[in-house]
């Protein structure tokens, strides 16, 4: 006996039409055709019919067949049924093609994303990608006979309704570009791309999300913080890309203050002032709060806490900073009063909002007593100066129980205008004294914390892909500091050690200091009369010949138009000991750019020194050790005393760090020396080659904007070399030092040589 479910006898013409055999179709046939039916013409069902008889025989199984029933229907509705065509030409292209797994991802979510295009000529750019995608990445040979099939085009499909929420039709364009481009060679890579899965997918694609990223605006708001609140806290991003469910909100953790990854402009206030909002509500949370003890307390009375002690906080920075209430009013939802209907819903959400808004805006409008009662006890306690968090607490603990309805317990809870997107979600606001696995205190949170980073806000640099020949957007973060300082005195016993070589120094120096005034004879125009040409001039004039007018002279500076920018590779391996020396390279390091330092103090020349290492992608450290402005004093010499070596050599981030403020001198030659001891690396880097490569590109990127970048190298190793990567990063611009123990004299010296 048949196993296929019974179709209706209506429907039975058509289930002929459809002409297929699979029982799982049967069973949902019924429902399909009522759907197509309510949403298609009389034409357009017989299409449909048509077009799901020919996928049913492509001998895909019934995967792509139920697939279209299902949502054709929908998509017909959001762009018209005209767009037939071009899908079944799309479907009709991969059936072709060694790309026939991705029919059915395609006709899974071409639904959802005719929802989001709207229009068929959208629709079909989408499909155009698709097919674009498919010819760039499947395998051919001599571009003719195909062998495998895309790996990314089936993940690429189902996460379209996803990525097109995110991102423009065009946007979604580059983003597949940048995925082919980089990965079309490497399946495994490009699977994780298109899946959203790699870091460098999902790096794209916030670089091509509309608005404002945290990336861009993570070191202005990172100074906001400073600069207005006195406060240092990491910043740290999370994405809203990847969680339709259930979006997050801001919070804080041991890590920093997580805040959304990119914002847009909204209720007027731009994309900066929303992240500033959310800052200074957090910042009054650090300053103002205190945990409370919550375990009997119901969460409908900590709900009610939480309102009242976010209107507490606020209302204390709008006392500092009265301007923040126009910022929070705008980004504040207003509920209507009437818009929750407590006999079928929970409201007690409502309420609360419309209270909260009514703490901040005296201009509310509501006229409920018993927000109105709440709201002027509010204000008296805040008035009084006894509003510490425990006190607002028992206020709303008193709300609750006077305004309690027995609809507060429906499980259909009204949500609309209540959500205040700039506050964060008060998980540091209590403490659970039974703690179980998902109510642990915050003060008791296990976390892997970083070793503290100090300093400015970090700065995120590119990096270089070799392989795909193109840049990994926002890669390296580069965190800078004031170096830490240490003995002065310890310098100058330097210092006085190398007296003999200073002398040198110092005669090769005074052959180099400019002179004052050079004077330029045979003007027409000076500061002064030339009296030799004015005289012969003047016996011209007498014997009745031509005089010469050019009678006066003038003077310009003889002065030298250089700027320096020593950057040392502070790596663990300077800490090795030198070879024919008592001393580890670092200590020598530090010997020769004391003399350096000294001798370009001597020539008036404008030189800043900074120190590198990283510990990964994410922690490249820049530390400051002079910089261009600052004289050669006991600070300096106090830096230079406490230099340490640590970790790797990330140096292409640090090289494009150190052109930001080498770059911004005036002066009319920039020199970028790099004094480093071996070849980039670092522990999250596989290929040896791929540092090197990106530092090359660095030392190339300089070039181009003026700067002269040139290696010195203490790899002893490769004075036997003709090519290594020293040769490789920076062409002819370098030296290798191969006596490691006369580089204090060797440096000073090989600087003169640059700039004579």
């Amino acid at each position: 006996m048949s196993q296929e479910p019974a179709i209706a006898a209506e429907h039975q013409a058509a289930w002929q039409t459809l002409n297929t055999g699979f029982p799982v179709v049967a069973s949902v046939f019924d429902d399909c055709l009522r759907d197509a039916q309510r949403q298609l013409s009389p034409e357009g069902v017989a299409a449909y019919l048509d077009a799901g008889r020919l996928i049913g025989k492509l001998g895909r199984g019934a995967d792509p067949l139920l697939a279209f029933l299902e949502n054709w229907p929908t998509v017909a509705a959001s762009v018209g049924e005209a767009a037939l065509t071009p899908v079944m030409a799309a479907v009709m292209a991969l059936q072709k093609s060694p790309n026939g797994r991705a029919i059915a991802p395609l006709l899974n979510t071409l639904g959802p994303v005719a929802q989001r295009l709207n229009a068929a000529e959208l629709l079909d750019g989408y499909l155009d990608l698709v097919r674009e995608l498919m010819h760039r990445t499947t395998g051919s040979i001599h571009g003719h006979h195909t062998t495998f099939p895309s790996p990314g085009l089936p993940e690429f499909c189902a996460q379209a309704p996803q990525l097109l929420h995110l991102l423009s039709l065009d946007g979604l364009r580059r983003w597949v570009d940048y995925g082919v481009r980089n990965h079309a060679k490497h399946p495994n890579n490009q699977t994780a791309y298109f899946s959203l899965q790699s870091a460098d997918s999902r790096a794209v694609l916030q670089r091509e999300r509309q608005g404002t990223l945290l990336v861009d605006a993570e070191r202005a708001l990172g100074l906001y913080l400073r600069g207005i609140w006195q406060d240092e806290v990491p910043l740290v991003g999370y994405s809203t890309a990847f969680d339709q469910l259930r979006q997050p909100i801001p919070y804080i953790d041991p890590l920093g203050i997580r805040l959304p990854d990119v914002y847009t402009a909204r209720a007027g206030v731009s994309a900066m002032n929303r992240y500033r909002a959310i800052l200074a509500h957090l910042i009054g949370h650090r300053r103002y709060s205190q945990a409370q003890i919550a375990d009997n307390w119901s969460p409908f009375q900590r709900m009610a806490v939480e309102f009242f002690e976010d209107a507490r906080v606020e209302t204390l920075l709008i006392r500092q900073y009265p301007g923040l209430a126009a910022l929070f009013i705008a980004l504040h939802p207003k509920p209507v009063a009437n818009a929750c209907d407590p006999e079928t819903t929970s409201c007690l959400r409502h309420r609360l909002a419309m209270l909260s808004y009514a703490l901040l805006n005296p201009q509310h409008g509501y006229d409920d007593p018993d927000l109105l009662r709440f709201v002027g006890e509010f204000h008296q306690l805040m008035a009084a100066g006894d509003a510490s968090t425990r006190a607002v607490a028992e206020l709303a603990l008193r709300y609750v129980t006077q305004t309690r309805r027995p609809s507060d317990q429906f499980a259909r809870v009204h949500f609309e205008d209540t959500v205040i997107d700039y506050r964060d979600d008060n998980r540091h606001l209590w403490r659970f004294i039974e703690s179980g696995d998902e109510e642990e205190t915050f003060e008791e949170r296990q976390s892997q914390n970083p070793e503290e980073i100090t300093g400015l806000p970090p700065r995120h640099y590119p990096e270089w892909d070799y392989l795909s020949q193109s840049y990994r957007p926002d890669w390296a973060c580069v965190y800078e500091a004031l170096h830490p300082s240490g003995r002065a005195a310890d310098i100058d016993a330097l210092l006085a050690k190398h007296a003999g070589t200073a002398k040198q120094l110092k005669r090769l120096l005074d052959l180099l200091k400019p002179q004052d005034k050079v004077r330029i004879r045979y003007q027409e125009e000076g500061s002064e009369l030339d009296l030799d040409i004015a005289l012969r001039s003047l016996i011209d004039f007498k014997s009745g010949s031509a005089p010469d007018p050019r009678i006066n002279s003038s003077h310009r500076t003889n002065g030298r138009s250089i700027a320096v920018l020593l950057l040392l590779d502070l790596s663990a391996s300077l800490n090795e000991r030198a070879p024919n020396s008592e001393q580890t390279i670092l200590q020598l390091s530090q010997e020769a750019v004391s003399l350096l330092a000294w001798a370009v103090e001597q020539l008036g020349d404008p030189l800043a020194i900074a120190g590198f290492h990283s510990n990964t992608r994410f922690e490249v450290r820049y530390q400051h050790i002079k910089g261009f402005k600052e004289p050669w004093g006991d600070p300096v010499k106090a830096r230079l005393a406490a230099m340490n070596a640590d970790y790797s050599t990330r140096m292409g981030a640090a090289l494009r760090h150190a052109a930001h403020y080498l770059g911004a001198q005036t002066a009319d030659k920039k020199l970028l020396l790099v004094l480093t001891d071996g070849e980039p690396a670092d522990i999250d880097v596989a290929d040896p080659q791929a540092l090197i490569e990106d530092t090359r590109q660095a030392v190339v990127e300089l070039d181009q904007q003026g700067i002269f970048t040139y290696g010195i190298s203490l790899d002893a190793r490769l004075a036997a070399q003709e090519d290594d990567y020293i040769r490789q990063i920076f062409g002819q611009q370098y030296t290798v030092i191969d006596r490691i123990d006369r580089l204090p004299e060797q440096l000073p010296k090989l600087f003169i040589s640059l700039t004579q």
